[in-house]
């Protein structure tokens, strides 16, 4: 009570003093003439401009305080401020308070796109404490109003301030004072020292407490104007910018989003933002990086000169290139929008922003043939995706309709799915546009132009019919279609592309480009070469990423129609399947489509071409792991045993990866039993006695499927199988077969030597058929017999010690037989050659 007395009677004095702030005095702050020397030639071409005016050099550095002096006012002995400047200095009494001015950038953003750019500013007014932050008080009433709501919070906790709990509490809660005390003290020296106080408050503010004091600054900034908060709230902010905690240099990022609004427009083109580079490309923590690129975002909604664009464009390049998922993350958010916007009002989106970008991706495609950087194109590629929506804006924006689009009476209502998901508030085209009610009207006169007048003198579209679409066309047809990735990353742009312009637009103008090339004709079958395209990425993309944009039943049934159409003309050009392959992958990772890839297949099935049905059994092991069980019992199974019995042994052969593959993914007991008879029947059944290529096939599968297989399918038909393989490769005369299967079978023991295998299935079956192959190799290739000997001695090995070791009746002895010394010897000896069908083949030569 008596702190309290003390205060009301300092406010009367006060108050009958009637202080003003004085004209001339020595501030005794550091000014923005004693900026850190690294921020860039900006600092020093601002500086001389300040400079001349004032007829004063300063060079004094600041530097980052320790938390030990944390609340220690700082004595300066510099001038900061120009006579002129402090002249002008607005002044915080009520009849003054209008007189702050802003400088607005000539820029042309919504208001709502504005809105949502300043949304990711972090503050903090839904507390009692943050309202109070978020007003300072200006006047002698207003300020003792304030401290009679606030003393009554401080007082107790001043009284607990030993326990350290409650000092963090007390800081928060002096933060009001601090900032309403900074506002209007007359003396400039105190009004530095506090705002010094303010930023060195709380060692490591965490997240709510640095919304706390954000509010705070971004209250004082509105209050005292751009030339005070340049002269004595920014310098608070550069001295910490190497502070050596995080959670400082956090605040110095976050600070210059939230005070862009109300600086000087030279201060943030210049100073400001050359000292978020600074940060973007030296600053080790993820978040403090990420915080910089919200606030490039919110800079890049306020910055209006033109020479700073490529400055902009080469810091978008740094942020989508940072190591830090986080950092790229916000880089689409925030970042690329806003600069997308501000390229936009430039005229550089389709000059300049776009072009650079495809013609970095094709010039990554030219260097990596021998090995494409797949980040860097998921890093262009990402970029151009996040630029759809500004390019759509852009398109409604300079349509001929445009100066049409009134709202006027009943707006129609934009369907929920017209648009894909956008990542951010910043990438809605109704927020670039304005507002959901004019971008309705706009794709009204947009579907209607385009399905009654066309696109004459449509520049912006025309640029994008014209131009983008046949460039990113032929960058397709230059990608590795064996490339998954970069199949899914281009398949995601053209549907996110054609999803935006529409269903008119992609009909009209996307397919048609891709159908001209694609040409799927009879006529165009090439028995020796195939069509050519037909076998590059064009088709998965195409399939993947513009015919699934629209799911109605005749866009179904196009899709359909055309897998059909290249599967047919793949299988009857003997061309390579890789692009049927990589349409079926991307598709069958979405349940949504397999029961349309099953009815694609079944028409492969039923095809009059034995190619065709060869093709179809091949490609069901693709479609068999994604499947549900259902749709393997009901579709997969029965379509791979009428082909098993085809009238061409190719046809089967080709069935015998898709058994193999159920067997690794499938556990109905009943479904197993029936693809197990299957192979037993290719495997036992005289007819296929003699079936070299059969055989290879089996063998391949169960090297491929044998480890994750159920142990029992393993146990009882896998390894005893392979047994028999190996034990009749010995009878074979002809060198090539044996060698060819000899291979195989090596690969397949190879694989299955890591397995569970128990004791008696080891020395019944997989030691014989070690034995055998070891046959093999010893006509064959002397090197691999050195490791099989090996490997067979250590097994026996196991074996003998077991038996003596245990009981008559113990269990299996799997994980010991082939010991990890075993695996290791194994594997090294492995490593020294190669187990590749094509390299192998040439070290199990015939020694002659």
């Amino acid at each position: 009570m008596e702190q309290i007395r003390r205060l009301e009677s300092e406010m009367d004095i006060l108050k009958n003093e009637n202080f003003s702030f004085p004209t001339v005095r020595d501030t005794g702050h550091p000014s923005l003439d004693q900026f850190p020397h690294r921020i860039s030639e900006d600092r020093e071409q601002y500086l001389d401009m300040k400079n001349s005016d004032t007829g004063q050099t300063k060079d004094i550095n600041l530097s980052v305080s320790d938390e030990t002096d944390a609340l220690t006012p700082k004595v300066n002995d510099s001038n900061s401020l120009p006579r002129k400047e402090r002249e002008r200095m607005p002044s915080c009494s009520p009849s003054n308070k209008d007189t702050v001015h802003f400088d607005k950038p000539n820029r042309k953003l919504s208001p709502a796109f504005h809105q949502a750019l300043l949304s990711f500013c972090r503050m903090s007014a839904d507390s009692r404490l943050g309202s109070e932050v978020s007003r300072i008080a200006d006047s002698e009433k207003s300020v003792m109003l304030m401290l009679g709501r606030c003393l009554p919070h401080i007082v107790p906790n001043v009284l607990l301030a030993k326990r350290e709990r409650m000092v963090i509490h007390l800081c928060q809660e002096l933060i009001p004072l601090i900032l309403c005390t900074a506002c209007l003290h007359p003396e400039p020296k105190e009004r530095d020292q506090l705002l010094h106080i303010l930023f060195n408050l709380i060692k490591r503010p965490d997240d709510e407490q640095r919304q706390m004091i954000l509010t705070g600054c971004v209250a004082f900034a509105r209050h005292v104007g751009p030339t005070r908060v340049e002269a004595e709230l920014l310098p608070q902010c550069w001295e910490q910018i190497n502070h050596k905690y995080p959670e400082r240099r956090l605040l110095v990022a976050e600070s210059c989003g939230a005070l862009a609004p109300y600086l000087p427009k030279e201060i943030r083109s210049s100073l400001v933002l050359s000292m978020l580079q600074q940060m973007l490309m030296e600053d080790k923590a993820d978040l403090v990086r990420e915080a910089v690129i919200k606030s490039l975002g919110i800079i890049m909604g306020y910055i209006d000169d033109p020479d700073k664009y490529q400055q902009g464009f080469e810091l978008l390049l740094s942020a989508l290139g940072d190591p830090s998922e986080r950092v790229v993350s916000a880089t689409h958010q925030v970042f690329l929008p806003a600069y997308a916007a501000w390229t936009t009002e430039l005229g550089n989106l389709q000059s300049h922003l776009i072009p650079t970008l495809l013609n970095k991706i094709e010039k990554l495609l030219r260097e990596g043939e021998h090995g494409l950087d797949e980040h860097k194109l998921h890093m262009y590629l990402s970029a151009l995706q996040s630029l759809i929506p500004s390019l759509f804006a852009l398109v409604l924006q300079n349509a001929p309709f445009s100066s049409k689009a009134k709202l006027h009476g009943e707006v129609l209502q934009i369907e929920v799915t017209r648009f894909p998901r956008p990542v951010s508030p910043l990438q809605d085209v109704a927020t670039i546009i304005g507002s959901r009610e004019q971008l309705a009207v706009l794709l009204q006169l947009y579907d209607y132009q385009l399905e009654h007048e066309g696109t004459t003198g449509w520049e912006s579209l025309l640029w994008v019919v014209n131009q983008l679409l046949p460039q990113l066309i032929e960058i397709v047809g230059k990608i590795n279609v064996a490339s998954t990735a970069c199949v899914h990353e281009f398949s995601r742009f053209f549907w996110r592309l054609c999803r935006t312009f529409g269903k008119i637009f992609t009909n009209t103008k996307v397919k048609p480009q891709f159908q001209e090339i694609l040409r799927l004709s009879e006529e165009n079958v090439d028995s020796s070469a195939g069509n050519g395209v037909l076998t590059k990425a064009t088709v998965p993309i195409y399939a993947t990423g513009v015919l699934t944009c629209y799911i109605q039943e005749e866009d179904r049934k196009l899709l359909v129609g055309f897998l059909e159409d290249v599967m047919t003309m793949l299988s009857l050009s003997h061309a390579p399947l890789d692009s049927l392959k990589a349409s079926f992958v991307e598709l069958g990772a979405n349940p949504a489509y397999h029961e349309l890839l099953l009815t694609v297949l079944w028409y492969g099935v039923v095809h009059t071409s034995a190619l065709v049905r060869c093709t179809a059994a091949r490609m069901f092991e693709l479609l068999v792991k994604g499947v549900n069980e259902t749709l393997v019992a009901q579709r997969v199974v029965p379509a791979l045993i009428t082909l098993s019995s085809d009238p061409e042994i190719s046809v089967r052969i080709a069935t015998i990866p898709a058994f193999g593959t159920i067997m690794e993914t499938v556990i109905q007991r009943e479904l197993l039993e029936r693809v197990k008879m299957q192979l037993a029947s290719f495997l036992e059944d005289p007819q296929y006695q003699d079936q070299h290529s059969l055989h290879i096939e089996i063998i391949k599968t169960f090297g491929r499927v044998g480890p994750n297989a159920e142990p029992r399918f393993r146990d009882e038909f896998v390894i005893p199988h392979l047994h028999k393989l190996a034990l009749v490769n010995n009878l074979q005369t002809v060198d090539s077969k044996r060698l060819d299967i000899a291979t195989h079978l090596f690969e397949a023991y190879s694989a299955l030597s890591c397995c569970f295998i128990s004791e008696d299935l080891m020395v019944n079956h997989f030691l014989p058929g070690l034995r055998c192959l070891r046959n093999d190799m010893e006509h064959l290739s002397p090197e691999h017999e050195v490791i099989l000997s090996s490997m067979i001695k250590e097994c026996e090995q196991k074996v003998e010690n077991k038996t003596v070791q245990e009981p008559p009746g113990s269990m299996s002895i799997a994980a010991s037989l082939v010991s990890e010394d075993t695996k290791t010897k194994f594997l090294n000896k492995m490593g020294q050659l190669t187990t590749s069908g094509a390299m192998l083949a040439n070290v199990f030569q015939r020694k002659k």
